[in-house]
């Protein structure tokens, strides 16, 4: 196993982005690309960093973009930005969003019991409604609530996922739902060509999950459905609160989208990693190092949308005039606003399920689906 291992089930090691783009076939992202992308913190600063087919998205209409969770915790800052850069394309673009929840999953992979998933997939359900997508162009797809659509195409694929692919992509599987779900990946990406007919459809994703994209891609590329392959725009990892390595619902210290301010200031001023010197003495002669500051990083990813009062931070750091404490404290507050707004619209939303009705595949949607693999009704 590589130093740098990374897959869709654990990252080890540091992780080399340029490796990657080598190592799994993708292409940096251009200057001109993020350009015509909505302007956004995640695209112009680069933690999008690389992606397939991201050209064909660009110039082609109509658009679906696939992003989706995996119930196995509460959902933290790492989804919500994913969902919220989402959002954006939808408003900007006037694309789908599809954003299939793998409940089912977590069956295979996790030491998770099924009251632990009802619960995580209950609140995960009102977190993602309560990013404001459009019903209208939304779909919520839950794997084993939705499985007269889910399973027909994952048995439709699973001719086309062959062991050697499996191997050569994931590894050998742990059990046969491991080496199974690849075709239900495949089903979730594939789902809005399905649906909808042959379109661009791109899925902004954290750089492990890129396997689960190159298998749809081959699945597509052997014509025998009427699809084109998804394209998919590479995130670098938002890092834990203790340094770098892939924030996570399970493991470590993460900041909860339910956090109250308190409890996001006291998880950042006892946990976040800093690039400050060991005293005050020291740092406010010789400067913080923002590159390596949690804080920092977690502004210039999402929370500070404003360039020139993000570089006057960085500035500030770098001098010393701007201490690890105060930068925290400033993290934190910019973290707690957009917290605040979210359990605003969360807490607005008196039933789950009522509300998640109007984002249901509709019965006409579910037929041409199935129709598209050769699954039909009688």
């Amino acid at each position: 196993m590589p130093a740098d291992s990374v897959t869709p089930y654990s990252v080890e090691g540091d992780v080399d982005y340029e490796k990657l783009l080598a190592r799994f076939g993708a292409e940096a992202l251009t200057r001109e690309q993020r350009q015509r992308f909505p302007d956004h913190p995640l695209v112009r600063r680069g933690l999008f960093y690389a992606g397939r087919d991201v050209e064909d998205f660009l110039a082609s209409e109509p658009q679906s973009v696939v992003t989706g969770v995996g119930p196995s915790g509460p959902m933290h800052l790492g989804h919500a930005m994913v969902f919220y850069f989402a959002k954006r394309l939808q408003d900007a673009f006037g694309a789908r969003v599809y954003v299939p929840v793998s409940d089912d999953e977590k069956y295979l992979f996790k030491d998770q019991t099924p009251a632990e998933t009802t619960e995580y997939l209950r609140e995960n359900l009102r977190d993602l409604l309560a990013v404001g997508f459009d019903p209208a162009l939304t779909r919520i797809v839950v794997d084993t609530e939705d499985a007269d659509v889910v399973y027909p195409l994952a048995t439709a694929f699973g001719t086309d996922v062959t062991h050697s692919t499996l191997d050569a992509v994931y590894g050998t599987p742990a059990n046969v739902g491991q080496a199974f779900y690849p075709a239900v990946q495949t089903a979730h990406l594939l789902l809005p060509q399905l649906v909808h007919g042959e379109h661009a459809t791109l899925v902004p994703i954290a750089v492990d999950q890129d396997p689960h994209v190159r298998v749809s891609r081959d699945v597509a590329s052997k014509a025998r459905y009427p699809v084109r392959k998804p394209g998919a725009l590479l995130m670098q990892f938002l890092p834990s609160l203790g340094g770098p390595g892939k924030m996570s619902s399970s493991e470590g210290v993460a900041i909860r989208l339910t956090d109250d301010a308190e409890t996001v200031r006291e998880k950042i001023r006892t946990h976040a990693f800093t690039g400050g010197r060991a005293s005050v003495e020291e740092h406010r002669e010789h400067g913080g190092d923002p590159d390596v500051d949690v804080p920092f990083q977690y502004l210039s990813a999402f929370f500070e949308p404003d360039d020139r009062e993000l570089a006057r931070i960085e500035r500030a750091y770098r001098s010393g005039e701007l201490l690890s404490g105060e930068l925290k404290d400033l993290a934190a507050d910019r973290i707690a606003e957009f917290l605040a707004d979210h359990q605003r619209r969360r807490a607005a939303i008196p039933d789950v399920r009522a509300e998640l009705a109007a984002y249901r595949l509709t019965e006409d949607e579910r037929e041409r689906a199935r129709a598209a693999v050769g699954f039909q009704r009688p």
